[in-house]
């Protein structure tokens, strides 16, 4: 009998990579869905043996589809691939019935290792079907390069995810990236997930390589200080000089960790510059309104951290230069024709 295999990622590039180095034998009845929502509908329609699972998805997260199959008995094979690679998201998984974790971006010596260790006799080898060739026009966001941009910054994201969570002992909710080209004048509204709060402290920092660059823009909510303090162990008074010390150290976690993992995937390094402190105990709009001549048209992905029973929350948002976005096409053709 054909093995049923069914793909659930929000992520086109996603689907199209671990479809290409599952075995040969297996690409006959391939499924996919973009959510969890549908990846129930077709398990309610079709007999699937195999189902590799995202985590972080939008309408109903691989969480919910891996507690609705254990409530509904199914039985099946799920392997999680996911870019949240945090210990507790592993125990997590598993403890809700996965059979596996492959961490993101999966490669072909990782699958067939994880199939020989459940006992599943095959050889991996990509698929003969030539991938569609995309190379956007460089200052327009296509829902291709849309999409692969927001499955890097995922994988990136996780990985700067799982370093806070070990340096803290905390589980980090990770959220789906959001890709935007915007005006400068339009930067606020990508900062919604904020504005709400009336007071926030901010760094930016400036980096560049092989024809990207950009800056990394952290704002933390001035409310989130007092829990950062106690999951730091730091027991002194909160001065101003402490919370920037706090918001410092974060900064450089995230921006750090996200560019590294960034830069990684798209084969090139970037340097950083020094951090340079936006404001402090100020409004989300004041912020960028001060610092609005520092951009103008650019690529925004906004990252929205927070860290589960604790009042912290913080955007990360990554602002790439118009000039940037000629090589990210180029880059973004080359992996969708791997």
């Amino acid at each position: 009998m054909t093995t049923a295999v069914l793909i659930c990622d929000d992520s086109n590039l996603a689907r199209k990579q671990l479809a290409r180095i599952l075995p040969q034998e297996w690409q006959a009845n391939l499924f996919f869905a973009g959510h969890g929502a549908e990846a129930l509908d077709t398990l309610l329609k079709q007999h699937i043996d195999w189902l590799f699972l995202d985590l972080n998805m939008p309408i109903m997260d691989g969480y919910q589809v891996l507690a609705e199959l254990k409530q509904r008995q199914l039985s099946l094979n799920v392997v999680v691939v996911s870019g949240d690679v945090q210990p507790e998201a592993i125990d997590r998984v598993k403890g809700l019935g996965a059979l596996d974790f492959i961490r993101k971006p999966v490669d072909s010596a990782k699958l067939q290792q994880l199939m020989q260790q459940h006992a599943v006799n095959i050889n991996a080898t990509k698929s003969n079907a030539a991938p569609a060739k995309t190379i956007l026009p460089p200052v327009e966001l296509g829902a291709e390069m849309r999409d692969v941009l927001q499955e890097l910054t995922n994988v990136a994201m996780g990985q700067a995810g799982d370093l806070l969570a070990r340096l803290l002992n905390v589980f980090v909710k990770l959220p789906i990236p959001n890709v935007n080209l915007i005006e400068v004048s339009e930067l606020h509204m990508a900062l919604a997930s904020v504005e709400h709060e009336s007071s926030t402290s901010a760094v930016c920092q400036g980096f560049i390589g092989g024809g990207v660059s950009g800056e990394a823009l952290l704002i933390l909510t001035d409310s989130s200080f007092k829990d950062i303090a106690r999951l730091m162990n730091y027991q002194g008074e909160l001065t101003v000089k402490v919370e920037l010390e706090l918001l410092m150290d974060i900064a450089n976690i995230l921006i750090g960790a996200v560019l590294k993992g960034l830069a990684e995937q798209i084969d090139m390094s970037f340097s950083q510059g020094h951090p340079v402190v936006l404001g402090q105990h100020a409004a989300v709009s004041e912020l960028i309104k001060t610092n609005a001549g520092r951009w103008k048209k650019t690529l925004a992905i906004e990252l929205s951290y927070g860290i589960e029973n604790y009042n912290i929350s913080c955007d990360l948002l990554l602002l790439f230069t118009e000039d940037s976005l000629k090589t990210l096409n180029y880059k973004v053709a080359f992996l969708l024709e791997e």
